[in-house]
């Protein structure tokens, strides 16, 4: 690979990671407000608004996994971590600075919305961590027992299995520490495990094309072919 393409795909690891990140932090961020979705009034569906963007996530850490490998997946992932506890950093310090009599946001409102915070990132980092390792660890299981076809199969095998830990573990801390209470946990268990697997099916394609195009612009052969960088 020529040092021009080499610096194009760390711009695209750089621009994926980005995004992970971006997804991983607005969605400890917003995780207080619900709302319903009854897709063509088969099922009602009753979710955090954190979930719009969590699974992206997952599908970010099967690109990287796919196109750089397991070890530039897993530093993502740590790095989602450090910028989670720097932004709950930000919203601790925000939370403490008093607010001036003429400012449109309140203490008590800025408290009410991110008064949570600290449970939240706290439940989301101990469930993301446990859910996104064992999501690359499956993803690579099938890689390898599939010889690097059938991508489909470790997409969908690996985003299912994690993502049942992880909002099982989430909804089990929020519960235990009283931000939601426990007659709600079947419900929304149920709901945002279907909404994460309707999402890694959707995904399924976007994670084809994409892996497709990358491997044909960088000259990638053969199936699960990765990348070779420094």
């Amino acid at each position: 690979m020529t040092d021009h393409k080499a610096r194009q795909a760390e711009t695209i690891y750089l621009v994926l990671a980005g995004l992970f990140i971006t997804s991983l932090v607005t969605s400890n961020l917003i995780f207080q407000k619900f709302f319903s979705w009854n897709p063509f009034g088969l099922y009602n569906f009753e979710l955090s608004v954190g979930i719009i963007a969590y699974p992206i996530t997952f599908l970010i850490t099967d690109i990287i996994s796919e196109i750089y490998g397991r070890k530039r997946a897993n530093k993502v992932v740590i790095a989602g971590v450090f910028a989670s506890f720097f932004a709950l950093l930000i919203v601790v310090v925000s939370t403490e600075a008093p607010a001036t009599p003429w400012s449109p946001i309140s203490d008590t409102i800025f408290k009410k919305v991110f008064g949570f915070t600290y449970i939240a990132v706290g439940a989301s980092l101990a469930a993301y961590l446990l859910a996104q390792f064992l999501d690359v660890q499956i993803f690579h299981f099938w890689k390898r027992k599939t010889k690097g076809k059938h991508l489909w199969l470790r997409n969908n095998f690996s985003t299912f299995s994690s993502q049942l830990i992880d909002t099982a573990s989430i909804l089990f801390l929020l519960c235990s520490f009283g931000v939601i209470e426990w007659e709600l946990f079947g419900m929304l268990l149920l709901s945002g495990y279907l909404f994460k697997v309707l999402f890694a099916l959707f995904d399924t394609p976007i994670i084809y094309v994409f892996v497709y195009l990358i491997r044909r612009y960088f000259g990638i052969e053969g199936h699960g072919g990765e990348m070779e960088l420094k």
